[in-house]
């Protein structure tokens, strides 16, 4: 088994639901930090949702957080983990410019 600690950046600026981040099919993702920050003056929403590939269900993992206006806020008080195959995945209530930094482990 290899560790790796990874950074992940991600401008999300449109209201679809947006396939963020990947376990391989032999990884497991330790996801220690979700930070996002809201780059506008408005005040979106922004939901995080996990595909569980083993059982095909998505779970709601954050639902609709307000962003405050030109600030950044931390998504998770602890660590989340994907499995192989799992994805997160976030939506952004406008087409605002909304930053997210994702601060992982990844075991192979």
């Amino acid at each position: 088994m290899a560790n790796s600690y990874k950074f992940l950046g991600v401008n999300l600026s449109t209201q679809t639901e947006t396939s963020i981040l990947t376990a391989g099919t032999k990884d497991t993702i330790i996801i220690k930090s979700i930070r996002v920050k809201n780059n506008t003056g408005n005040t979106p929403t922004i939901s995080f949702d996990v595909l569980d590939s083993s059982n095909s269900v998505e779970a709601t993992i954050l639902n609709t957080q307000s962003l405050t206006a030109n600030s950044s806020v931390e998504i998770l008080t602890m660590p989340l983990v994907l499995e192989s195959s799992d994805i997160l995945k976030a939506t952004v209530s406008s087409n605002d410019n909304v930053n997210i930094g994702i601060s992982y482990l990844n075991i192979t």
